[in-house]
């Protein structure tokens, strides 16, 4: 089912910590947009959006924009990590290094072939984690900060639950297909949203290519596999995900004149569909946020 909001005005405390969230010095970058979809064309229904699951919702507020079966029981695949990434962020010590310990190193597919008895800064790590999509990283980060895989995906579901994401539940701290790993389109928004507002993790999601240092000095250039980096004007982030069971997932973002939207893309058909479909979702959003209260000299918002 096809869902667009019409939403009201930001409350003033929200709208203060977006703006001084802004001025830490995001800058966007004048990209060029393959695929451009007017908001009034996506309403009237051109530019179908044919996967599963999806929505976009206001950066600012939480506030849905548009949703198509958003509250389905999905599976995220690789997306998962953004999830995996707020959490070990919110935990700290992201200075400290930490050591890979035996089954990590067995993780399959995607990895960095990390060895036993290796020590990476946690810093590090998550850039593995989010640009190479390394699921070896994944392991040894939950197994790090939880003392194992099972116990980390118990507070993922955790921390999913406290931010709202009440219609998911994880397992791993990677995304492989698992009956009880599962989220919807909706919550994965929302969980990105919370990542989104913590700096490191927005760094770490816009940055294009990365050059990984191995314990032993191996240098391998890691390149985020977000098209839509270079693809969307103002295209901030975040993840990409497949998996057979999953098929093609995408949590993307962009920030236009200070107003950023986050749109969610579970089971699109084909890699380019996941492309396409969601510019127009970023596109139809930020032609749709709504407006924000005027503040007079004082700070007081008026209507």
């Amino acid at each position: 089912m096809l869902r667009f909001y019409t939403m009201k005005a930001a409350p003033a405390r929200w709208l203060r910590l977006f703006a001084a969230f802004l001025l830490l010095g995001l800058s966007v970058s004048p990209l060029l947009a393959e695929t451009t979809v007017t908001a009034a064309a996506l309403a009237d229904g051109q530019g179908e959006i044919d996967a599963e699951g999806a929505c976009v919702i206001d950066a600012l507020t939480g506030e849905p924009i548009f949703s198509k079966n958003a509250d389905e029981r999905l599976y995220p695949a690789s997306i998962t990590k953004i999830l995996t990434a707020l959490v070990v962020i919110e935990s700290g010590g992201l200075q400290e290094h930490m050591t890979i310990e035996e089954p990590e190193t067995k993780a399959e597919p995607s990895k960095l072939y990390l060895k036993k008895g290796e020590t990476y800064e946690r810093k590090q790590m998550l850039y593995g984690l989010l640009l190479k999509s390394a699921n070896d990283v994944a392991e040894a980060l939950a197994r790090d900060n939880a003392g194992s895989v099972a116990a980390f995906g118990e507070r993922m579901t955790a921390r999913a639950k406290e931010l709202g994401a009440t219609g998911s539940h994880f397992v791993n701290p990677n995304g492989l297909p698992n009956p009880e790993h599962y989220t919807t389109a909706h919550d994965m928004a929302v969980i990105a949203r919370a990542a989104m507002m913590q700096p490191l993790f927005r760094e770490i999601v816009s940055t294009r290519s990365y050059e990984w240092v191995s314990a032993t000095g191996e240098k391998k250039m890691l390149t985020n596999g977000n098209r839509l980096l270079s693809r969307f004007e103002g295209c901030t982030g975040l993840k990409t995900g497949w998996t057979n069971a999953s098929k093609h997932t995408l949590v993307s973002a962009a920030l236009r004149d200070h107003r950023e939207v986050i749109a969610v893309v579970l089971k699109a058909s084909s890699r380019a569909a996941l492309w396409t479909q969601s510019a127009r979702l970023l596109e139809y959003g930020l032609g749709h946020l709504p407006e924000l209260p005027i503040r007079d000299q004082l700070g007081a918002v008026r209507p």
